[in-house]
C-alpha cells in the first residue's frame, strides 16, 4: 500500500473526529474570550479602554449622550457575558444558542467598524495604511473570532435543523 494511499485512508477515517473537536474548540474558545472580555467591561480601566473606539464610532459615539462612559461599557459587558452563556448551551438549547452566534456577529462586525472609523489605527510613523499600529492589531484579530461566530452560526443551525429532521428507520 503507498503512502499516498495510507494517509488518504487515515484522513477520511479521522476527519469527522477532527471536525467536531474543531467546532467544539471554536464554539467554547469563542465563549471563554467574550465571557472574560465583558467580565472585564465592568472594571473602570476597560471602559476608559474603549472609551475612543466608541467615542469615534458614528455608529456608537451618540451612546455617550445617553449613557456614562462606565454604564456603557458595562451594559456592554452584560451583552458580552449573555453572549458567552448562549453560546454555552447549544447543546442542550441550539434554539436559543442561535441568538448567542448571532450577537457573536454583530459584537465583532461592530468592533471591525472600529478600524475605519478610530483616529491612529494606522501606524504613521511606519508610513501609515496599510501598517497597523497597536491599535489595529487588537481590532484586526477581530476578523478571525467573526468568522469563528459564523462558524458556530452554521453549526447551530445543522443542530436545529437535524433534530427537526424526521427519524430514519
Amino acid at each position: 500500500m503507498s503512502t499516498k494511499t495510507d494517509l488518504t485512508a487515515v484522513c477520511q477515517n479521522n476527519a469527522p473526529i477532527v471536525n467536531d473537536l474543531a467546532h467544539i474548540v471554536a464554539r467554547y474558545g469563542l465563549a471563554i474570550v467574550i465571557g472574560w472580555i465583558g467580565i472585564f467591561k465592568f472594571c473602570s480601566y476597560e471602559a476608559l479602554n474603549i472609551q475612543p473606539l466608541v467615542a469615534n464610532s458614528p455608529f456608537m459615539g451618540w451612546l455617550y449622550s445617553v449613557f456614562s462612559v462606565e454604564t456603557f461599557s458595562s451594559i456592554l459587558g452584560v451583552v458580552e457575558i449573555t453572549t458567552a452563556v448562549l453560546l454555552v448551551v447549544k447543546p442542550w438549547y441550539p434554539r436559543i444558542s442561535l441568538i448567542g452566534s448571532v450577537l457573536a456577529i454583530v459584537l465583532f462586525v461592530s468592533t471591525l467598524s472600529f478600524v475605519i472609523t478610530t483616529p491612529g489605527v494606522a501606524e504613521a510613523s511606519a508610513g501609515g495604511f496599510p501598517l497597523l499600529s497597536m491599535t489595529g492589531q487588537f481590532l484586526i484579530k477581530d476578523t478571525v473570532l467573526l468568522a469563528v461566530s459564523i462558524l458556530t452560526l452554521g453549526d447551530t443551525m445543522k443542530a436545529i435543523a437535524h433534530r427537526a429532521a424526521p427519524a430514519r428507520v
